[in-house]
């Protein structure tokens, strides 16, 4: 009796746990029917929503062109296509199919069946065929070949320019340059209606789609640049001459007008193939001009003359005691010509400029205090980024006035104190040549309402103190030997070397920057040219033997090109067109 008891008793414990589990699932039945009607009724717009932007699907856009100041085309779009086979779709034998795409793909036939027998559902057979080809397979109007559209940017001009272009990567949506200050412009599309479209990328229709967007090709906006593509192929030619012949290691031609900011070119050595970006190593590709600092050397004397000028400490009489050499703090400063002139004794600004005096330099620095340099410096741009309409600018290197120690204040004067970039250099100049006046430098052409947010002046000195410096930048030139002096045009220039810094920072290498400043023509410049090249080899590595036989040549080609009006001799030149005086 007491076993059927017990087992009752199971039987009945059983009956209940079934109990509670028939009860747990016709609840949990429950529960989906009402989540299905919540969903699938009473939510049943947010699904279609849902639904519609897994469809929706953006049209091809293309992105807009990019042209020179003259309308000359610098880059474009061009649209490509990759060939495609859909295993489920096969409507024929890969034997059949590769008879009928050999031929057109012009890939052999047997490397075409390998691939059209995988068993991947989408097979890609061929990657950036052209329309011609395209056409060709659609004609044959195979269901199991399907056809992706793309677009490639493509450079026309080649290496030109390519460090203000930069260059585009659609896949993966990567820029340098201008391809990426100007993205948002060059994909503009007022008009891209989203359509829907099927996992196999055909258009479903309905009655809100609009035929013309499904076929209509769409573009983003131009973007006009600055650069003169003429100037800038002297530039990149004169600077690459210079180059091959003294074994330099880098180096870059800037122009740029003064009076507006604008780069009329803009030559960085070494160059690359934006069509070919991918070959290129980073070194080509990098834009140094604008990150990569450097002493700029004497042609920093220009403004160290100018600062002190603006500030009362000199004007354009002051004659200055040149020692050859001088003690500074812990160490001794020359001038670069002290074993031939030792002790030039009392020396005007014109010499200063003309025989570049470092002593004479440091002297103009010490009139001022630290903080009054420092903070026109500043002014000029130093240690500041310009805000050109290109990616990557550095700031620069000054220390704060209250961190300067003598030696610190000395070798500013003379261009060692700061490092800069080569478009921080040719800004601050701009100053002088524009009638104290600096304007940011850009490379895109602006409309009035973009200017004002994009383009800013800043007043650098009186009109009267760029004047005077202008004036005796002139007259080095013309009194003196320089290589740079031009038979119809005035031109204020200065030259400049500096010792290359050890990558450490420990001190100087054996190698040198040489450059030279300059713009014309100078009672209304026009033009402001700056050349640098690093690390020259063989001969004399000056700023006058490097740097100024390319400055010169392109100041005789940019002054034809430009048609610039005569500053100089102009008695001369009315007299050679049988004119009059």
């Amino acid at each position: 009796m007491k076993r059927v008891r017990v087992r009752e008793e199971g039987f009945k414990d059983f009956d209940k746990r079934l109990g509670c589990w028939q009860i747990a699932f016709a609840l949990f039945a429950i529960g989906i029917i009402i989540h299905l009607f919540i969903i699938q009724v009473l939510d049943l717009k947010h699904l279609k929503l849902r639904a519609k932007k897994q469809r929706s699907a953006q049209n091809f856009v293309l992105r807009g062109d990019i042209y020179d100041r003259n309308g000359i085309k610098l880059a474009s779009d061009k649209v490509l296509f990759d060939v495609y086979a859909r295993t489920p779709d096969y409507e024929h034998t890969p034997e059949e199919l590769a008879n009928m795409l050999a031929p057109i793909l012009k890939m052999p036939k047997a490397q075409l069946v390998k691939k059209l027998k995988r068993k991947d559902i989408m097979i890609a057979l061929k990657k950036g065929v052209d329309r011609d080809t395209r056409d060709k397979i659609a004609d044959l109007h195979l269901r199991e070949i399907p056809l992706d559209k793309k677009s490639t940017r493509v450079y026309p001009q080649g290496a030109m320019a390519a460090h203000i272009l930069g260059y585009y990567n659609f896949n993966a949506d990567i820029a340098s340059g201008v391809e990426m200050t100007a993205k948002d412009k060059l994909e503009y599309v007022e008009d891209n209606v989203p359509l829907e479209k099927t996992p196999r990328g055909d258009i479903i229709y309905d009655f809100g789609t609009d035929p013309l967007a499904t076929t209509k090709p769409l573009k983003g906006k131009d973007v006009t640049l600055t650069i003169d593509t003429a100037i800038q192929h002297i530039c990149e030619q004169e600077l690459y001459k210079m180059i091959n012949q003294r074994k330099a290691l880098r180096g870059t031609v800037i122009v740029m007008n003064p009076k507006t900011g604008e780069i009329l070119a803009y030559a960085v050595y070494p160059y690359y193939d934006p069509n070919n970006y991918h070959k290129a190593t980073f070194n080509q590709i990098k834009n140094w001009t604008l990150t990569d600092v450097f002493p700029p050397g004497s042609t920093f004397k220009v403004i160290t003359v100018a600062s002190a000028m603006e500030l009362g400490k000199i004007n354009p009489q002051t004659k200055i005691h040149d020692t050859g050499k001088i003690d500074v703090g812990w160490w001794t400063i020359k001038n670069y010509d002290y074993s031939k002139k030792p002790n030039p004794g009392m020396i005007s600004l014109e010499y200063l400029f003309q025989h570049s005096s470092n002593v004479a330099s440091v002297k103009v620095a010490q009139m001022m205090t630290s903080k009054e340099f420092y903070d026109i410096l500043k002014k000029f741009g130093i240690g500041e980024k310009t805000g050109i309409d290109l990616p990557g600018e550095s700031v620069g290197i000054i220390k704060p006035a209250n961190k300067w120690d003598t030696s610190d204040h000395a070798s500013m004067g003379y261009g060692y104190g700061a490092s800069v970039t080569a478009i921080q250099m040719i800004t601050a100049v701009s100053a002088l040549a524009n009638n104290g006046v600096k304007i940011t430098p850009h490379v895109i052409k602006y409309t009035q309402q973009e200017a004002e947010n994009k383009i800013h002046y800043t007043r650098v000195l009186k009109p009267e103190t760029a004047k005077a410096v202008t004036k005796i930048l002139t007259d080095s030139i013309n009194d003196g030997k320089s290589s740079i002096k031009m038979e119809n045009y005035n031109v204020a220039a200065k030259t400049g070397t500096s010792h290359k810094p050890k990558d450490n920072g420990s001190g100087y290498t054996n190698q040198y920057y040489t450059s030279i400043i300059g713009y014309l023509p100078a009672s209304n410049p026009q033009v402001l040219i700056y050349v640098m090249v690093d690390s020259a080899q063989g001969g004399e590595v000056w700023g006058s033997t490097v740097a100024a036989p390319v400055f010169k040549e392109i100041t005789s080609q940019v002054a034809r090109i430009m048609n610039l009006k005569p500053d100089k001799n102009i008695g001369k030149i009315l007299k050679t067109k049988g004119e009059t005086d």
